[in-house]
């Protein structure tokens, strides 16, 4: 009870990452899996079967909160979902020791591209023009591939793509590739499906992480508004680049003195980007309120005129001051 309880706090801490970052929530949650021990292809099949539930509803949310936009929807999620079902086939017919320095590695890529891309200050400008579909397609294809066959990366390989073109505010960005994502979970499900059999799934796992995503969708709907995406993408590049470095560590059989060196180094690199991401945060904010300074003087309104010289134009030409004719 008490390991259903933990994995639904996962699903609850993972959805609120997903739904403020657009990314992350399969990269949290099958690191986890794979650090319990789960096989590679059980812990990302369980993971795209949560997934069903959890993004369904926080498509629903973002649509109420305006943050979709339907037209990448529609253009990322078929390619996506064919992707994702060749990724489950691809992994489900690998072996288990092959499979998870494999999966590690994707993920730990994954993480790492997590730190450095939110080391660095957000783009948040647009350029005029729409997304076309000889871009969305290839990127929804190779995405959803990368998602099946890492146990995550639907978002972490969509999110950055769509938010550097800068044709979309960031939030829509965020809420259409969540949105776009229940199609992705469900072909992912079919593959594993198909080649795992039912037997494949763990279902209490999937039951705990879909509770605590669900009720995490509607508040991170809400906090994509507001949360600092800088440190939160960092510090949870962090925890992943960390956790699946141990799996990889494993599986190249470095002992000695190497093992602490690199947690040291990888610990070291996390530091900064944290450090980098916090000093991006602050200059973003302080550009933004210099910005709104600057337009709040520009729209000021023009001083009053003197006293003095409005009452020597309020008086009439023919009377003097005491209101008597003007002797001319």
């Amino acid at each position: 009870m008490r390991k259903l309880l933990v994995l639904a706090l996962v699903g609850l801490v993972a959805q609120l990452i997903d739904g403020s970052l657009g990314m992350a929530y399969g990269l949290t949650s099958s690191t986890l899996l794979l650090v319990a021990g789960v096989a590679p292809a059980a812990a990302s099949a369980s993971v795209h079967l949560a997934e069903i539930g959890t993004t369904l509803a926080a498509g629903v949310a973002h649509w109420r909160f305006g943050n979709v936009d339907w037209r990448v929807v529609t253009r990322i999620a078929l390619p996506g979902a064919i992707g994702a079902f060749a990724g489950a086939t691809v992994l489900s017919s690998i072996s288990t020791e092959a499979a998870a320095p494999w999966m590690a590695g994707i993920l730990f890529t994954l993480g790492a591209y997590l730190l450095i891309r939110f080391a660095r200050p957000l783009r948040t400008g647009r350029v005029g023009g729409r997304l076309r579909g000889r871009f969305l397609g290839p990127l929804g294809l190779v995405a959803g591939f990368v998602d099946a066959t890492g146990g995550g990366g639907w978002g972490p390989v969509a999110t950055p793509a769509l938010l550097v073109s800068g044709r979309m505010e960031p939030r829509k960005v965020i809420g259409s590739v969540d949105t776009a994502e229940f199609v992705v979970a469900g072909a992912a499900s079919v593959g594993f499906l198909i080649g795992l059999g039912t037997e494949g799934f763990l279902l209490p796992t999937v039951a705990a992480l879909l509770v605590g995503g669900l009720i995490a969708a509607p508040l991170a709907a809400w906090l994509v508004r507001i949360v600092p995406a800088q440190l939160l993408g960092a510090a949870v590049g962090g925890v992943i680049v960390l956790t699946n470095a141990r799996t990889l560590i494993r599986s190249a059989d470095l002992d000695g003195p190497v093992r602490p060196t690199l947690y040291a180094l990888l610990a070291v690199g996390w530091l900064v980007a944290l450090v980098l991401a916090m000093r991006a945060l602050r200059r973003t904010r302080r550009a933004r309120a210099e910005a709104a300074q600057a337009a709040d003087s520009s729209a000021a309104p023009a001083p009053a005129p003197l006293v003095g010289a409005t009452a020597a134009v309020a008086v009439p030409a023919e009377l003097t001051p005491t209101g008597t004719p003007n002797p001319r």
